[in-house]
């Protein structure tokens, strides 16, 4: 087994929520009215979006009507602006680079959260190359998002590793016939580094034995 390329997500993974946006979106309701069910609505609604198809915004305006919210549509869209890369990851991500692995981003998400990471705040620069949903037109956890990938970076798919913090998304891609492992930044950086470690990758790695047998 050589690993030629990785494939990291972004949610959970190599970026974080810095608001509770759950319990925000509870704000704006009544208290007659359920939060859980106006949050399904809402990531229903997304999930064309996703794919390319249709528009969130237009779609979020629909499901505020739906529920008589009164809050600006601007306002709570804003909620999807708030969310941080960890340093700590990208600077796993730029030692694999460093030593001559491609790095690649693979993640679902609509045109309006594309346009923030990569145009206002520049993910590009971090990866070699980026591979959002909405471009593809096909979504995690559906094989053929992999398969669109490994066929865009021109690498057997028995030659990459995928990288994402959801089983079902680890799943697709295995069946895609790639390498996947499940890692949440909850658990910690050093985490990641030793499952990259574990298959020989260049990283550097705080567990002794780890680094023995590097």
């Amino acid at each position: 087994m050589r690993i030629r390329a990785v494939l990291f997500d972004a949610d959970g993974v190599i970026q974080v929520p810095t608001v509770d946006w759950r319990a925000t979106l509870r704000t704006f309701l009544r208290p007659d009215q359920s939060a859980e069910e106006f949050v399904l609505d809402l990531m229903t609604s997304e999930r064309p979006s996703l794919t390319g198809k249709g528009d969130f915004r237009e779609a979020t305006a629909e499901v505020l009507r739906r529920w008589e919210v009164s809050t600006p549509v601007a306002e709570v869209l804003a909620l999807w602006e708030q969310f941080a890369a960890v340093p700590e990851a990208i600077d796993v991500v730029q030692e694999l680079r460093a030593a001559g692995i491609p790095c690649h981003l693979a993640t679902n998400q609509q045109a309006y959260r594309r346009e923030i990471m990569n145009d206002r705040r520049n993910y590009g620069q971090w990866f070699d190359r980026s591979f959002y949903s909405c471009d593809l037109g096909v979504a995690k956890p559906d094989p053929a998002y992999f398969k669109a990938i490994v066929t865009a970076i021109d690498l057997p798919p028995s030659s990459v590793l995928f990288v994402d913090d959801t089983a079902p998304n680890i799943d697709g891609a295995r069946e895609a016939g790639l390498y996947a492992e499940q890692f949440d930044l909850s658990s910690g950086v050093p985490v990641l580094r030793g499952l990259l470690h574990g298959y020989g990758l260049p990283v550097a790695t705080d567990d002794p034995e780890q680094r023995q047998q590097g």
